[in-house]
């Protein structure tokens, strides 16, 4: 008999309290609770790891081995699973040629088309691949640019060249190469190069014709600073040490390919059209353009190339993505852009009784644009299949067959069932979720006065349309407007064109042994509280160092590699996992030994370590909302969102001089609870007269915006304008405007007469 429900007893992964609850299968169901409270453990940590685990696990080893590893849960049991598709904010990464073509299989298809259909015939579809040799440009090898040499980064011209004029590494004062100048009598190694004639400063970069113009005062074999660089950094084929490759990148360019100017291909491939375009104008043209375009080609030989490929564009302009063209590199996405990106491969698929795992699906959309989204959940789930989505947006949680909420808090405070039921059931508990649902954030009609201003100006990166537009110093400026509308692309020139600090959603850190104890700079700290009531040297509380368990290495597991199998880990059988040696472990603080330091939170620290130092900074990690995190907790652990507020709990602490914050929907993965933190914390900023800057899609923090810039009207071509800026209170005629005025946030309908109970299980 086909079970009808997922069946979990006992989860007790991360904070999950022995939780026990029946998801439904083949619905809608909306995990909620604030941030931190155990939705993803028990979505992604329980649910979706045991299905991908169990699916693993039918595959051979050799196979396995090869597949994504799936940590098992701690659970009792599960019952009730299937094939399980993750859909996350992940990035979609791979490296230069990963394209949305490419990653969508859409280039595969455009290609066979102009191999078949193409004028002239050029043959087999390899040809127009930039990723084979057949096909790809011979000067840049299919990336479509090319490192060059930056050359206005390579001299100070207020400078002389015994003062460091050169930049380059090596042509200093005392430098390997700066006799070759400054020594050979052919210019003033004494007079700043802005004192030089325009004929000095180009033979003494470039040399040639350049330093023959100046007479014989160079050697015959003189070599301009342009050219010696790039024969001893670009031009070398053997390994490169760190100090050239950090040269590179200073000293270095991308620009685009001379011969085949981006469009990645061999002259063959790139010249061979289709209804008179290249393959490389079809590539830069918008996806709702080139869908309509297909209808075109109507030779019936390729019709079923033409009817694959338009299928495939057209689900990508349902779901929001119209905007984008098919050579957009993957690295360039945003994590919304790149979920979004992953769905379409499943619009089409025949299989039904899977299990689709969303996080967040409305990330990066503006609230124009949710309904594609909230579309696109319905259809998987009506064609036989059970969706699980991790959501804190009310237009999710209002379409949901059922609501499962997890709580009450974070952390510790958090990891129990406390409500089950639908939306309109919801209005009708005492939970986090329910009250945040009916409040409001107010519409700031008294802004801050601004104490000057930066000026963006001539923008034209990506769809900007030559933008000159001024940002105001000391208050809150909120970058708004559909998906795809310039937003990010004018965030990144003011960053470019002004000193700026990016708190992004970016990993912290990739190592293992980083913590909320050494990033926050409190390790030393720890360590000499506890030397102080030991008398032990401080280093010997140091899981990197002397006090480290001598058979785990302070890791606290044993790795073994069983060849063709997946790495067996295993707890340490000597310090049975605490990572110290036991006469380390012997000495505490307040009932307390270093290994139990671990295991507290950033809360219970701020309460039970008496070290002001500590307990400074550990204020700042409370004080963003991160409480409920663990010190022991490895970094590479956290969300997005987590990330991102541990980078502001740093600037708090650190920042001194007035600064420029430029941040990145930093909504994401908080629940409307906790926006409001958020928006304290941007008020702790703009009172120490900083700046901040914030790309946003969520109402309540463009309410509160003192300036906002509305970008637009639509995406990509049809976007890169400035509908509106000024105070959030007068914007009128725009999305934005719209969504502001018809207040979309749904709440679901209170019992009139029902005093709720605080929590409640279905």
């Amino acid at each position: 008999m086909l079970e009808r429900t997922i069946r979990i007893r006992g989860a007790r992964t991360n904070n999950l309290k022995n939780l026990d609850v029946d998801v439904p299968r083949g619905r809608l169901v909306v995990f909620v609770g604030v941030s931190g409270s155990g939705k993803s453990s028990l979505v992604f940590g329980t649910i979706a790891a045991e299905a991908g685990h169990q699916l693993n696990e039918t595959w051979p080893p050799f196979v396995r081995n090869r597949l994504p590893k799936w940590t098992r849960p701690e659970t009792g049991s599960i019952e009730g699973l299937s094939p399980v598709v993750v859909i996350d904010q992940r990035g979609i990464g791979g490296n230069a040629r990963s394209t949305v073509g490419t990653v969508t299989d859409a280039w595969t298809h455009l290609r066979l088309l102009f191999s078949r259909i193409g004028t002239p015939h050029v043959g087999e579809s390899n040809r127009f691949s930039f990723n084979d040799p057949a096909g790809m440009c011979p000067t840049c090898s299919g990336i479509g640019e090319v490192v060059v040499s930056a050359v206005d980064r390579f001299l100070d011209l207020d400078k002389s060249l015994s003062r460091g004029a050169i930049l380059l590494p090596g042509f200093g004062n005392g430098g390997y190469w700066y006799a070759q100048y400054a020594d050979i009598g052919g210019f003033d190694a004494d007079t700043p190069l802005r004192d030089w004639t325009e004929a000095e400063r180009r033979a003494l970069l470039y040399g040639g014709e350049h330093a023959a113009r100046l007479g014989s005062r160079q050697p015959k074999d003189y070599e301009g600073i342009v050219e010696r660089f790039e024969r001893t950094h670009l031009r070398t084929a053997d390994h490169l040490s760190d100090r050239k490759r950090e040269a590179i990148a200073r000293f270095t360019r991308s620009d685009t390919c001379p011969e085949c100017l981006g469009d990645r291909l061999a002259e063959a491939g790139r010249t061979a059209t289709v209804l008179g375009r290249t393959i490389g104008e079809m590539a830069r043209t918008e996806i709702t353009e080139l869908a309509g375009l297909l209808e075109q080609v109507t030779d019936p030989a390729v019709a079923p190339v033409v009817a694959a490929l338009t299928e495939r564009l057209r689900a990508m302009v349902a779901i929001g993505l119209g905007y984008l063209h098919l050579g957009r590199a993957t690295t360039g996405l945003s994590g919304g852009e790149s979920q979004r990106i992953k769905t379409v491969k499943h619009l089409g698929s025949s299989l039904i009784e899977m299990i689709y795992v969303f996080d967040e699906p409305t990330v990066g959309l503006h609230p124009h644009d949710i309904a594609s989204m909230t579309t696109l959940l319905r259809q998987l789930r009506d064609k036989g299949n059970t969706v699980l989505v991790v959501e804190h947006d009310p237009a999710v949680m209002a379409i949901a067959d059922q609501i499962v909420e997890i709580g009450p808090d974070a952390g510790a405070g958090g990891g129990r069932l406390v409500f089950q039921g639908t939306f309109g059931e919801l209005g009708a508990a005492r939970t986090a979720t329910s009250a945040a649902l009916g409040a409001r954030t107010p519409v700031t009609t008294a802004p801050r006065k601004a104490t000057g201003a930066v000026t963006v100006a001539n923008a034209t990166r990506n769809n900007l349309k030559n933008l000159t537009v001024d940002i105001p110093t000391g208050v809150l400026t909120v970058l708004t407007g559909v998906a795809g509308s310039g937003k990010s692309s004018l965030a990144a020139e003011l960053v470019g064109q002004h000193d700026a600090v990016v708190i992004d959603q970016k990993p912290v850190s990739t190592n293992r042994r980083s913590t909320p104890v050494t990033y926050t700079g409190i390790a030393p700290a720890v360590r000499r509280l506890f030397a102080r009531h030991s008398g032990l040297p401080a280093g010997r509380f140091s899981a990197n160092s002397e006090g480290a368990c001598p058979d785990c290495r302070g890791l606290g597991v044993i790795r073994t590699d069983l060849a063709f199998m997946d790495d067996q880990e295993t707890v340490c059988g000597t310090c049975r996992g605490r990572r110290f040696t036991d006469e380390v472990l012997r000495h505490r603080v307040d009932g307390l030994s270093i290994a139990d330091i671990d295991d507290l939170t950033v809360t219970d620290a701020v309460g039970r370590l008496p070290d002001e130092q500590i307990r400074g900074a550990l204020l700042h990690i409370e004080r963003v909302g991160l409480g409920h995190l663990r010190l022991g907790r490895p970094l590479t652990t956290l969300s997005g969102g987590e990330c991102q507020r541990v980078k502001i709990a740093r600037e708090l602490r650190e920042a001194a001089e007035p600064t420029l914050y430029v941040l990145d929907e930093p909504t994401t993965g908080l629940h409307l609870r906790d926006i409001a933190v958020l928006l304290g914390i941007f008020d702790q900023l703009l009172d120490q007269g900083h700046t901040v800057v914030v790309i946003e899609h969520n109402l309540d923090v463009i309410r509160r915006a003192d300036r906002i810039v509305d970008l637009g009207p639509g995406p990509g071509r049809h976007g890169g304008r400035i509908l509106y800026q000024g105070p959030v209170a007068r914007i009128e005629g725009t999305a934005t405007a719209a969504a502001l005025k018809e207040a979309r946030t749904p709440h679901p309908p209170r019992r009139a007469g029902t005093d709720a109970p605080e929590m409640q299980a279905k």
